[in-house]
């Protein structure tokens, strides 16, 4: 059994988790909860879990204080917010585990899912920090490479190569990073931002677009020297994305 602990300071909010976490993952067991950063703390040193549910925003403070106050963060987490879209994004970004209030069987299902298969990463503490960098400002992405997590800077991104099962990042160093992720999941974090996917094959970072070419659907020409073809049905929308950030 995996040992959990949820420390969050609505009562209603804890409750609810423990129903849904008895009807769908019955491999997870909760040893404590607690319902502020002082008797959060005093839970985890009392009884060690292998993973927290820990809400971000509590009376006494945050989920980070928490964290923050431990030599070292020897368990999973998985973050339970209530946050805006943006500080969702922040999330994702730093490849960190987070329900959104309320929380739906499905996605509780997907981030325990993780933890049966023990797909853990030993860089918790450096996504924490990554997360908290971008709660003010999106800065850096965590990439899934296939060695383990890269972080790299969002605006370093020259462009994304589909190719298969998997996704290049074309970095501006020259350097390339293969993911173990589609392109598609790619697309959704980054289009709020300079990039736009022109091709089924490639999304590019506008900041590094040397020339556009006109023609069917034409193509750009990117700082790398790289020609990629803007596919007909996307024009119209990379017209309007390139007339913003040119």
């Amino acid at each position: 059994m995996i040992k959990a602990i949820i420390i969050d300071d609505e009562a209603k909010a804890r409750a609810t988790l423990a129903d849904s976490m008895a009807m769908y993952c019955r491999n997870i067991e909760i040893i404590a909860w607690a319902g502020s950063v002082k008797t959060g703390l005093e839970a985890i040193r009392a009884n060690p879990p292998d993973v927290v549910f820990l809400d971000v925003l509590m009376d006494d403070g945050t989920g980070f204080d928490l964290l923050e106050q431990l030599p070292e963060v020897a368990f999973d987490v998985i973050f339970v917010t209530a946050y805006d879209q943006y500080a969702v994004k922040a999330f994702e970004f730093s490849a960190i585990d987070y329900l959104l209030k309320p929380v739906k069987p499905q996605q509780l299902m997907r981030a325990t899912g993780k933890l049966k298969k023990n797909d853990r990463f030993e860089s918790l503490n450096r996504k924490l920090e990554v997360l908290i960098g971008n709660l003010n400002h999106l800065e850096k992405i965590a990439l899934p490479a296939l060695d383990g997590l890269c972080f790299v800077r969002i605006e370093d991104i020259v462009r994304c190569e589909s190719d298969g099962n998997y996704t290049t990042f074309h970095m501006q160093s020259g350097e390339k990073i293969i993911v173990t992720k589609l392109i598609r999941e790619y697309e959704e974090m980054l289009s709020p931002l300079t990039f736009f996917r022109v091709h089924k094959s490639h999304i590019i970072n506008f900041r590094f677009i040397k020339k556009y070419i006109r023609g069917d659907g034409g193509s750009v020409i990117m700082n790398d020297g790289t020609k990629i073809e803007v596919s007909r049905r996307r024009k119209e929308g990379f017209m309007s994305a390139l007339k913003i950030y040119s």
